[in-house]
């Protein structure tokens, strides 16, 4: 069995596979008659050239049973795809840029716990949607339009894969 330890999200460890989504970023500025903090272009949505168009979808996802087991990944070739959970609820991110076959050390994990949301880059291999404890919604938007756009990757058998939530990394 191969334990991974989840890192905390930050936008500097998470560049190579995507975007952050969090208020605060440095295109913010008033709207509304001051009402309101606008935080644009948080991230990059990709369509593709394959006459994709953005489709935004709410997803209500049940939490993995513990402790999580990474038994399949999956990427989409033709778009990114953007998660923001509605809530405050944790879940798992596990991605890896790297080509399958993949070892346990080609994936990074992060635990996110403070409603901040992720973009995946195009063709990025990630665990799909990974709520933990209880049921948890998340707006998504990624690519809608013609063409297959998902590719699944099993881990064999004899590699079972763990997230050590009892010890995240530092």
């Amino acid at each position: 069995m191969i334990n991974l330890a989840p890192q905390a999200l930050t936008a500097k460890a998470f560049a190579p596979f995507g975007d952050v989504i969090e208020a605060g970023s440095a295109n913010s500025f008033a709207i509304n008659d001051d009402l309101a903090q606008r935080h644009d272009d948080l991230a990059f949505v990709d369509t593709g050239d394959e006459g994709g168009r953005p489709n935004v979808s709410i997803f209500v996802s049940k939490p993995k049973p513990l402790p999580v087991v990474i038994d399949m990944v999956e990427r989409h070739p033709l778009g990114s795809q953007l998660f923001v959970p509605l809530g405050h609820h944790p879940y798992l991110v596990v991605v890896t840029d790297v080509a399958p076959p993949f070892e346990a050390a080609d994936l990074t994990t992060f635990l996110i716990t403070d409603g901040r949301g992720v973009n995946y880059r195009k063709g990025l291999w990630h665990l799909p949607l990974c709520p933990l404890y209880e049921p948890s919604r998340f707006l998504v938007i990624d690519r809608g339009g013609p063409g297959e756009n998902c590719d699944e990757f099993y881990f064999p058998d004899d590699m079972r894969i763990t997230i050590d939530l009892d010890h995240p990394a530092k």
